[in-house]
């Protein structure tokens, strides 16, 4: 998952959001230095990460990808599906997903310096071009992946995954919507047990 489902699958704890937004970028048991709640937020992040990660319905999407990313085939399915989630955001949330990113918007920047360095150097640009809400569009997710590509060693190769959403769009959006109602499922009860 990436960043607009790891938002969403926090509920509406907007610490529990920053510290899931932030997950990625907390490695071991730097979390303990966070309040609680973000803390919270760390862990879901890790346990939806560690779901996704070994759920075969994830692994069959991934295999579509498997001839020009190779291992890093799981990362593109993240950001596939953040594109499914915004294009079929009504079925999820009865809060447009224009008002809801402007509210994670609002969120993140006012927590600003609690955030690792990493996150406060990519976030303005990412609430300026509102890239939550482009996850929604197929070129949205094509710019997300080329700017992954120039920041990251992830390879260069936006236009054929594009190509491979737009033929395999049918498959990878049945897979997301039953993948997501399990995961949904899961982070809701692990929400809770956490609390």
């Amino acid at each position: 998952m990436n960043f607009l489902a790891h938002l969403y699958l926090s509920g509406d704890n907007p610490l529990i959001q920053i510290g899931n937004f932030i997950g990625d970028h907390v490695k071991g048991r730097n979390y303990l230095r966070y309040s609680s709640e973000i803390q919270q937020g760390i862990l879901l992040h890790r346990k939806i990460d560690s779901y996704t990660d070994t759920h075969p319905l994830v692994k069959q999407s991934s295999k579509r990808l498997y001839e020009k990313y190779g291992r890093y085939s799981g990362i593109i399915i993240d950001v596939f599906y953040d594109h499914y989630l915004g294009k079929n955001w009504m079925l999820f949330s009865d809060v447009k997903l224009s008002k809801y990113v402007s509210r994670v918007h609002k969120t993140l920047l006012s927590n600003y310096f609690k955030l690792p360095r990493e996150v406060k150097s990519f976030l303005p640009f990412m609430v300026k071009s509102r890239r939550l809400e482009t996850y929604a569009t197929v070129e949205g997710i094509h710019r997300s992946l080329q700017i992954m590509s120039n920041y990251s060693s992830l390879p260069a190769h936006a236009d054929w995954a594009i190509e491979q959403m737009r033929q395999f769009d049918k498959e990878f959006n049945e897979e997301f919507l039953a993948f997501f109602n399990e995961v949904k499922q899961m982070a809701e009860q692990e929400l809770l047990r956490l609390a």
